[in-house]
């Protein structure tokens, strides 16, 4: 079922939204239209999204022989479909609102956008719907979805929608087929419901930035195609649950800036396919870095500060080369930085160990990795010769933070300037020793 409406060139740029151009869809002598039902909803549901525009002057004709970009329409014609009694027809399957950019230019919403609960009845065979910075100023409420839609359903996607208000477990309907859940930046609310693990078709759930409470539903580990979860930036509590180890095909997982606390589970390092592991601002204490990080081969990113988990920072990098960027700030860390950091992680883009206890010399090995675009070790203990050279120096600059650390020293023929870095020029010569002078 290919798409039948895609973009054509802008008609006027007041909308910044395009024709499409018209395509007449036709099945032996007969033209196909959209139900005519169908499209007066089509019609309600624009000028719910934007008043300001005479959406039926403008398309006065078949949605689905012209109509703007975000609007598409599938022949459903040579398919026997249960929903349908008509043998050869055509439906709405996509609708998007809110400009994103000059290459997706669709139907602009306005300051007072409402949330027509007309698209959850009178379209039965949308696949995809999205919702770009619509409900911003005017509360939108998330409506009451029956239960018999939604079966095409693949992608519901809310992003930047602050006024969106309502129970997140309106939005939690029978989506049997739903491949992605987004609800990002809304005044959404409430406990993630259990009945979220009955859809199990899903590969996504990002509920980021909302006003969730709760916990993490045990029942989301039934999700076993689940790739991507993110619930970052609410209330959550409590523990997190050990069976979340069993969604194995997890590549991304960020649970950061939550209320989670207790132990970080070691079932973590079943999810071998892992690639991004976000845990970082939460309540999780005394436990230390999981060890577990060892045996995860394919780590890029894995950010765990603002947990008071104490310890020392622990040799587990060799089989971790992998690694782009570690966030261990404000963690409580004692001991010294290992080498083998700067030995194993020679792709590491980005480390954090500031405000933590660590003491001891500043590994040479950290000054070898050449792909590092900030290092912050601020406000620690360390002390001893600054190893990084004058070139490293130059290719970061000021995301070289060193500063809080008093028993730091440069050798002279390391040329630090004495003046015009403020985050340089408060260290002092070393000695023959190598200990501040």
């Amino acid at each position: 079922m290919a798409p039948l409406c895609c973009s054509s060139s802008p008609i006027f740029a007041f909308s910044f939204f395009s024709f499409f151009a018209s395509v007449f869809l036709v099945s032996g002598q007969r033209q196909l239209v959209l139900d005519s039902a169908e499209q007066d909803s089509l019609y309600e549901v624009l000028h719910s999204i934007n008043p300001s525009i005479p959406w039926r002057s403008i398309f006065p004709d078949d949605f689905c022989s012209s109509a703007p970009h975000g609007v598409v329409c599938d022949d459903f014609s040579n398919q026997s479909d249960a929903v349908s009694s008509q043998p050869d027809s055509v439906h709405v399957t996509e609708l998007s609102f809110g400009y994103v950019s000059d290459y997706s230019d669709n139907p602009p919403c306005s300051p007072n956008s409402t949330l027509n609960p007309l698209i959850f009845t009178s379209f039965k065979y949308l696949r995809k719907i999205f919702f770009y910075k619509c409900f911003t100023e005017t509360p939108a409420s998330l409506p009451n979805i029956p239960s018999g839609f939604g079966s095409s359903l693949e992608e519901l996607v809310f992003i930047e929608n602050p006024a969106l208000i309502g129970p997140v477990d309106r939005i939690i309907g029978n989506f049997t087929n739903l491949r992605r859940l987004v609800l990002s930046g809304t005044g959404v609310s409430g406990n993630i419901p259990e009945s979220v693990g009955d859809l199990v078709s899903l590969q996504e759930i990002s509920l980021s930035r909302n006003r969730l409470s709760g916990g993490v539903p045990l029942n989301l580990t039934k999700l076993e195609k689940l790739r991507i979860l993110d619930l970052s930036y609410n209330g959550l509590d409590r523990n997190v649950p050990v069976s979340i180890g069993n969604l194995t095909e997890l590549l991304k997982l960020d649970l950061s800036f939550n209320g989670f606390s207790g132990e970080i589970p070691d079932s973590l390092g079943r999810l071998q396919s892992l690639e991004f592991l976000d845990l970082s601002f939460n309540r999780f204490g005394n436990y230390g870095v999981p060890l577990f990080l060892a045996d995860m081969p394919r780590l890029r990113d894995v950010y765990l500060s603002g947990n008071s988990l104490g310890g020392q920072i622990p040799r587990i990098w060799e089989n971790l080369g992998g690694i782009l960027g570690i966030g261990f700030s404000n963690m409580g860390l004692v001991g010294s930085i290992p080498a083998s950091m700067g030995m194993h992680l020679r792709n590491l883009c980005y480390l954090r160990l500031d405000n933590n206890k660590l003491e001891g010399q500043v590994p040479e090995e950290l000054g070898l990795l050449k792909n590092a675009n900030e290092i912050n070790l601020e406000n620690n203990n360390l002390s001893g010769r600054i190893p990084f050279s004058a070139q490293f120096r130059t290719r970061i600059g000021e995301k070289l933070k060193l500063s809080g650390n008093p028993g730091l020293c440069f050798d002279e023929k390391q040329n630090f300037p004495k003046k015009g870095n403020s985050r340089l020029e408060q260290f002092k010569l070393c000695n023959n020793t190598g200990i501040r002078g």
